[in-house]
């Protein structure tokens, strides 16, 4: 997704002189041909990451579009003032791009961990939020990213699906219940699989989405009222529960039960380890999410 990432962010600035790259010491050595050849237009702050957020502030207010590129922690917990004052208050967007998400970067300690991004990114009006499954749902995203001007978040991951699907902000159903069936199951970006293997001997219709924000609010209610049972489950690759509110506003109008699964809420796996040990300890590998659905959804 990284390689993905880069690829399609130095086309954009051959193709459009808008388009800037504003890193901290990250994946530099991705874009020095694109300095090279667009002289001024990738800017790297060094380990100044509250610098970043405002340089990108800077570039917006001056009509470029700038994609701003970190680890999960460095470039949304650590400037969240600036993403809020400097991105937000002054009404301009930009690109921001990270790697590491919840725990990819598990080796590296907590330091490089950021479950609770999206998370906080909800507390902002007017995101737009990717989590891609797949490479190819990476460059979808950043498409349609790069050439508007609202504020985007695209989540990149260290784990992939084997197939991608399309980046439209619609739920895609990849398996349909029966008309008695137990719920839905609703997949974020790179759970799928897991969430397909997990389900296989479970009567639910099971739907994906890599856009998280706007949530398809409408598609889920459709969904859920073809269902034999208004019970919605949730598995997201970050902090538990940070759709939860976006199921309650979809099935506002109908009794529901839903549960969560993502990185837990109450305590933190101190062992650095590696993605999969930290997924397993979350319940977010196969044999978790199976546990997870039949508790849920069997009872």
């Amino acid at each position: 997704m990284r390689d993905t990432f880069a690829a399609t962010v130095n086309q954009a600035m051959d193709e459009d002189p808008r388009v800037a790259v504003v890193l901290a010491a990250i994946s530099a050595n991705m874009f020095r041909a694109s300095a090279a050849r667009h002289p001024g237009r990738v800017i790297d702050v060094g380990i100044r990451e509250q610098a970043m957020i405002g340089v990108a502030g800077g570039l917006a207010l001056a009509g470029m579009r700038p994609v701003v590129h970190s680890y999960a922690p460095f470039l949304v917990e650590r400037p969240f003032e600036q993403i809020k004052l400097d991105l937000g208050h002054q009404g301009v967007g930009a690109v921001l791009v990270s790697i590491g998400g919840s725990y990819d970067a598990a080796e590296e300690g907590r330091t490089h961990q950021a479950p609770g991004d999206v998370a906080l990114l909800d507390t902002l009006p007017g995101w737009t939020v990717y989590a891609p499954g797949h490479p190819d749902e990476v460059r979808g995203a950043l498409e349609a990213a790069v050439p508007g001007d609202h504020p985007v978040y695209v989540r990149l991951s260290g784990t992939a699906n084997r197939t991608a699907l399309p980046v439209n902000g619609r739920l895609s159903v990849l398996r349909t219940g029966s008309p008695r069936s137990a719920g839905v199951v609703v997949a974020v970006g790179p759970m799928l699989d897991r969430v397909l293997e997990a389900t296989a001997d479970l009567d639910v219709t099971v739907a994906y989405t890599s856009t998280v924000r706007p949530f398809d609010r409408d598609g889920l209610s459709e969904l859920v009222g073809a269902a034999g049972n208004a019970d919605v489950l949730v598995v997201e690759p970050y902090l538990r529960g940070t759709s939860a509110h976006e199921v309650a506003e979809a099935l506002g109008d109908r009794r529901h039960r839903q549960s969560n699964l993502g990185v837990a809420r109450d305590r933190e796996v101190r062992a650095y380890g590696t993605p999969a040990q930290h997924a397993r300890a979350h319940g977010l590998d196969t044999e978790g999410i199976a546990k997870a659905a039949r508790d849920f959804f069997l009872v």
